[in-house]
């Protein structure tokens, strides 16, 4: 994709623009060449407010539009070319709508294809499709392409700089990150002489908080403060900009001078037709000045900064925000800008300096701006009170916090998830325990598990705190327990990271002091529990130090340090991929006398699968046989993992079918590993032979099975068989629970059929019930209703199963 739009010959683009009617009469012929009526510049760049001719062609424009939105690229193409190989002439306005719709998808490629077709019938650009041409490649990510097209046309005579397209350059910028491209921007706006307008320095804004720094946004500042006064929202974004990047007291005197400026009433503030907001006043550089302006532009300067009017705010204490409450009605000098955008700005601006100083915790700064808000008739929001509940639990704890809790319920506010967390591990942090896990129900949403770890490590530390109050000595067994229980933090939910893992080392380390003082040595179930929790964290390094601790103590101990260990440290090594170092510690196992058992060949065997080395694991085999164990389930899904990576589903197959000739209990995960590299590869043949083979011996699919064989399907253009397979596989999975036979007709009125709201909420709380099988099954044939397949309660009967049954019969009598 990239390298089509690469080879779109840019130059020639720049050399049709060039084509359009001459500008002898100045910038009013560019209004007049483009057919639309000149709006004022605000701070969102070129705004068009009417049309002032209507398109002849207009109609094959959006059907062309249409054609994009719903997929079909190819009609799209077609009409485009019919609309340029028609009778009539065209002009730039009669590709704006495709462009305009190309940049807000956004879609670079139809745009090159677009600009192709202008080129070939001499259309010129005008500012409107230039604009639209650079914002299509921006927002797709062609930031290279753009500039290309933005710095040859900038170096042409008569092509005058338009400062909406450089603002859209640099915003696209920011949200990729690309610095090394906005400073190229920024060198070529200084050379054509552009200037810059609020939208300028709000991308600019973007850019310094990403790199953190904090310097340039303060430069920024200074250099805003000569060309314009502050709106609003300029003021929104440098408070967020310094709260960002930690300055609480930048953001905090912006805040203040933000609340004088819409106090005096020379503040307002109107949506666009989007809803977003934007300073109702024209874009024209004004200087800042006036005595207020002048103290609020020394942001490090003294409490002069601050306006006099709040002085008293800052210096004010109080004890409870309850006896604010009657107050703050009488003094909400702000209910004149009731339902208007001023407060909503407002709002967001105290909510950022509140959770700033969360961050800082400053406990106090964030009280004072919550009585602030009530003074000025700003009923704080549940992202407000957020920030406040961070700020007071980290500095007065959970007790503070829980009464903030109250003041929200009393306001109808539902408190963030978030906000519940941070209350929940603050009561675990003194032990309550109780409170803390009622807190932790009433999440319904958390993406990250610190609540939780906080939860279990002050379970830890309460079982040892209570056995400490009795006056009983933990032995052994306990402290088995604690390393199974809490020795690790994030799996097995999730993959350790660096947090958890510097979390489980410290849970570790205080369970082994504790161990130490009451001189209880390390038996071989709790080495190999703290081994198992080092393992699933990821914590490699440590993993090998506590084995060779593990080697030393038994050794003093005349203790035989025994095969279950040293699979528990082979097993997290195979996860983890080191292949090299299972296969030194096998054979250092090996060499000192320590007997492989079964679960240690099956692991080496599955290792095998990392260095892709099947004579590797057939010798394995060899060995395991020679002492005295026999290949089960387990062996066979390694060897075929092996064979799988090497492509060779024939030997594979042959593989799988030996398994079946010996009578083992075959499980549903060596079926699905084949099925995924079928998927991987295509390979419906494969699909389809083992899904069969599956219903003959038994296995019922699970949601990996239907995932694999409905996407190969969907994958190669299948869709009617893909429904039709998920289906009958959703179905087999339905039947393998007791007692389905009889709720069929439930299953159809309550959850399938079911055109209520709240039939997939009740399908998923059969997910709580561990009832997974059956949660996803109903969700599946529910979805296919949905599709316009209806149920049938007898797969075997389906088209597709008994073609399946068929071709599987065939193959076996070839065989």
């Amino acid at each position: 994709m990239h390298r089509t739009l690469a080879r779109f010959p840019l130059r020639s683009i720049a050399d049709s623009l060039l084509k359009s009617k001459p500008r002898q009469h100045g910038r009013r012929n560019v209004a007049e060449n483009m057919g639309y009526s000149r709006a004022l510049t605000t701070s969102k760049g070129l705004e068009f407010l009417v049309y002032g001719t209507e398109s002849t062609t207009r109609s094959m424009q959006m059907q062309i539009v249409d054609a994009l939105h719903l997929g079909d690229r190819s009609k799209a193409s077609n009409l485009l070319l019919d609309l340029g190989h028609g009778n009539h002439s065209l002009r730039p306005d009669d590709f704006v709508h495709i462009l305009n719709y190309c940049a807000r998808s956004p879609d670079p490629l139809f745009v090159m294809e677009t600009l192709r077709l202008m080129e070939e019938r001499e259309i010129g650009l005008n500012e409107i499709c230039y604009l639209l041409i650079v914002r299509a490649l921006c927002k797709g990510g062609y930031l290279e392409e753009a500039f290309n097209l933005i710095n040859f046309l900038g170096e042409r005579q008569g092509i005058y700089p338009i400062l909406s397209v450089y603002n859209s350059f640099l915003g696209a910028c920011a949200k990729m990150r690309n610095i090394f491209h906005a400073d190229q921007c920024l060198d070529l706006m200084e050379r054509q002489m552009v200037g810059k307008n609020e939208v300028t320095y709000s991308e600019l804004l973007k850019l310094a908080v990403w790199q953190k720094n904090l310097s340039a946004v303060h430069e920024i500042w200074k250099e805003y403060v000569k060309h314009y006064s502050f709106s609003i929202i300029s003021l929104r974004k440098f408070i967020w900009s310094f709260t960002r990047l930690g300055d609480l007291e930048s953001a905090y005197q912006t805040l203040q001078y933000m609340v004088a400026l819409v106090i005096r009433g020379s503040i307002f503030v109107n949506r666009t037709a989007e809803g977003k907001l934007y300073p109702y006043r024209i874009d024209i550089p004004i200087p800042s000045n006036g005595e207020l302006c002048s103290k609020k532009f020394d942001l490090k300067g003294n409490e002069h900064s601050i306006p006099s009017a709040y002085r008293n705010i800052e210096q004010c204490t109080t004890s409870s925000l309850e006896n604010r409450e009657a107050e703050s009605g009488r003094l909400g000098v702000l209910n004149r800008y009731e339902n208007m955008p001023v407060k909503k700005v407002l709002r967001w601006s105290f909510s950022d300096v509140i959770h700033a100083c969360a961050q800082a915790q400053n406990c106090g700064l964030a009280e004072q701006l919550i009585i602030q808000m009530k003074n000025l008739g700003l009923q704080p929001s549940s992202h407000t009170y957020d920030g406040f509940v961070r700020a007071v639990v980290s500095e007065r704890g959970y007790n503070d916090g829980m009464e903030v809790l109250k003041v929200m319920q009393q306001s109808n506010l539902k408190p963030y998830d978030s906000t519940l967390a941070t209350l929940s591990m603050g009561c675990s942090k003194v032990l309550e325990l109780d409170l803390a896990e009622s807190l932790l129900d009433q999440i319904s949403e958390c993406s990250y598990p610190h609540p939780y770890n906080a939860f279990l490590a002050a379970c830890d530390r309460m079982i040892l705190a209570k056995m400490k109050h009795l006056k009983i000595l933990p032995d052994i067994r306990t402290y088995e327990l604690l390393f199974s229980l809490f020795g690790n933090v994030n799996a097995p939910y999730e993959e350790g990271n660096m947090l958890s893992q510097v979390d489980t080392a410290k849970r570790i380390n205080a369970i082994e002091m504790d161990m130490a003082k009451n001189g209880v040595q390390h038996s071989h179930l709790s080495m190999k529990n703290l081994l198992k929790a080092l393992g699933a964290e990821g914590m490699i390094r440590e993993l090998i130090q506590y084995l060779q601790v593990a080697e030393n103590l038994f050794c003093r101990n005349n203790t035989y340090i025994g095969t279950p260990i040293y699979n528990t440290v082979l097993h997290s090594l195979v996860e983890a991929k080191e292949s090299q170092m299972a296969v030194e510690i096998f054979k250092n196992m090996k060499s000192c006398g320590i007997p492989p058992d079964a679960a240690t060949y099956n692991i080496m065997i599955d290792c095998c699968s990392i260095s892709r080395c099947f004579k590797s694991a057939c010798a394995l085999v060899s060995m395991m046989v020679r002492d005295g164990f026999y290949p089960q389930t387990l062996t066979y899904t390694a060897l075929i993992k092996i064979l799988l990576e090497e492509k060779n589903f024939d030997e594979a197959l042959n593989l799988l079918d030996q398994a079946c000739s010996e009578g083992l209990d075959l499980d549903v995960l060596l079926f699905n590993t084949i099925l995924q590299k079928a998927y991987e590869k295509g390979r419906i043949d494969v699909i389809e032979f083992i899904v069969e083979m599956m219903r003959q011996e038994k296995i019922h699919p699970d949601p990996s099975t239907c995932y694999y064989v409905f996407s190969t399907y969907v994958d190669r253009g299948f869709h009617s068989t893909a429904f039709e397979a998920f289906q009958v596989l959703s179905i087999r999975m339905l039947s393998e629970e007791d007692g389905i036979d009889h709720e069929k007709m439930e299953f159809e009125d309550d959850f399938i059929l079911s055109e209520d709201s709240e039939a997939e909420s009740r399908i998923l709380e059969l997910f709580k019930n561990s009832e997974e099988n059956i949660a996803v099954a109903l969700l599946n044939l529910r979805w296919c209703a949905m599709a316009g397949f209806p149920v049938s309660w007898s797969p075997d009967q389906s088209p597709w199963a008994r073609r399946l049954s068929r071709n599987y019969d065939s193959r076996k009598r070839a065989a």
